[in-house]
């Protein structure tokens, strides 16, 4: 798999305004959450606004409520170790205290050529296939095991 990295994006809908007290329990603990990212093995890249330290600032058509955080790994071991083996899991315990309960997909993953930095539209669009279509090799979560030759092999069926 060294030619190919894991993309991931999530995204939620927050309950409260980001400078609301009722959501200072989530961001007292981004910027330990992204230093425990970024030192994690197989980390790659994460998506960080202009000047900032974050995404909280960046807005996408998925609405002006909705936080996105994207990120690349080289597998998806590495990805799941961060999000279920690390200070993380404590953050998603309490998700529900500053997001809205998701009512379709919110998390979506996807291969990419590695040194390849998606876009946030490439993103949503893969949001938006996962959402409209449900999980391929194009677009899918944690529960799916496409590997990076599912994709190429899905690629060449469209072609002939």
């Amino acid at each position: 798999m060294t030619g190919h990295q894991l993309a991931q994006l999530n995204v939620g809908t927050l309950k409260f305004p980001l400078d609301d007290p009722r959501t200072h329990g989530f961001t007292s603990m981004l910027d330990t959450l992204n230093e425990v990212a970024d030192r994690a093995p197989g980390f790659v890249w994460r998506l960080i606004d202009d000047g900032g330290s974050d995404a909280t600032a960046i807005r996408t058509s998925l609405g002006d409520d909705v936080l996105v955080n994207m990120s690349v790994w080289e597998s998806r071991d590495a990805l799941w170790d961060y999000v279920y083996r690390s200070g993380h899991l404590d953050v998603l315990r309490r998700r529900a205290e500053w997001f809205e309960l998701p009512k379709a997909a919110f998390q979506v993953m996807w291969w990419i050529p590695a040194g390849h930095i998606p876009t946030v539209e490439e993103a949503v669009e893969r949001l938006e296939l996962l959402r409209a279509q449900g999980p391929s090799p194009r677009a899918f979560g944690f529960r799916d095991t496409y590997t990076p030759e599912d994709v190429s092999a899905a690629a060449d069926t469209v072609r002939t």
